[in-house]
């Protein structure tokens, strides 16, 4: 099975290796027809500490490679 691949924000680089990217999804509201946004924030991570804030980066499914972290950034 393919691995997912998202793009959002980076929002936060505080931790070593590793980056909490925000991800926006736009869909139509099923009955009221009106465009939603829904974000949801994922960590990645990142072994050389190469993105800051702000960097618009790709991310991909991965092995686990800690407790909160199940994606790995993909060269932006």
């Amino acid at each position: 099975m393919p691995k997912r691949i998202l793009q959002g924000t980076v929002t936060s680089d505080a931790n070593d290796q590793t980056v909490t990217v925000l991800v926006e999804r736009r869909f139509t509201h099923p009955v009221l027809k009106k465009t939603i946004r829904k974000s949801k924030k994922y960590r990645a991570h990142d072994a050389n500490n190469t993105f800051k804030v702000g960097d618009t980066v790709r991310i991909q499914e991965c092995a686990p490679k800690s407790k909160t972290k199940r994606w790995e950034v993909l060269e932006a």
